[in-house]
């Protein structure tokens, strides 16, 4: 008796084996083209054949039809010359966030969080015009005032090379002359 049952288990399984394969075949004709008739033939047996099939064949079935649809798509796309790639949105350069930290410490202090990122960045670029414009500068002096520890300390020895370093050269460049001015105000505000 068990040797009957293993039997049946086996053409039972092999059935459904063979309907997943028509399905599929039946389903694939659908991706085609639905103008022959023979394809239509198959699309009309499918629901019989989808009855018998478990949930979880069901679902893996639906995915990969839904799989092999997006891969025509895209195919159909790059043919018709279109591109098939999602445009990835633009994120604020290094500049942008620093600046957008330093206006919300100065205009909304209350939901302002320090960022040692953002704030290395702007000590970095501090003596740059074109990177710290003349407007964030004025806000940066302030911001300048409460720095503390190290950083204070780091600030200030950078400034007085920069200092010497400009000293030494007799350069008239305007944008020397405008580091020169900065460095100034900031040597001025932390010595």
């Amino acid at each position: 008796m068990p040797k009957m049952n293993v039997e049946k288990k086996e053409k039972k399984a092999e059935k459904r084996k063979k309907q997943k394969q028509q399905q599929h075949v039946a389903q694939k004709g659908e991706l085609e083209s639905e103008t022959e008739p023979k394809k239509k033939k198959q699309n009309l047996q499918a629901p019989k054949e989808e009855e018998e099939l478990t949930a979880e064949e069901r679902r893996k079935l639906e995915r990969k039809l839904k799989k092999e649809r997006k891969k025509k798509e895209k195919q159909l796309m790059r043919e018709a010359g279109i591109s098939t790639k999602k445009a990835e949105p633009q994120k604020p350069s290094g500049s942008e966030r620093a600046l957008a930290y330093l206006t919300s410490w100065s205009e909304t202090p209350e939901e302002w969080k320090f960022q040692k990122t953002r704030q290395t960045w702007l000590l970095l670029h501090m003596y740059d015009k074109e990177k710290v414009p003349d407007k964030y500068f004025t806000i940066l002096l302030d911001y300048l005032q409460g720095l503390q520890g190290s950083a204070r300390d780091i600030t200030v020895q950078k400034a007085e090379a920069f200092m010497k370093e400009l000293d030494g050269s007799e350069v008239e460049d305007p944008k020397l002359l405008e580091k020169c001015e900065r460095i100034r105000q900031v040597l001025q505000l932390l010595s």
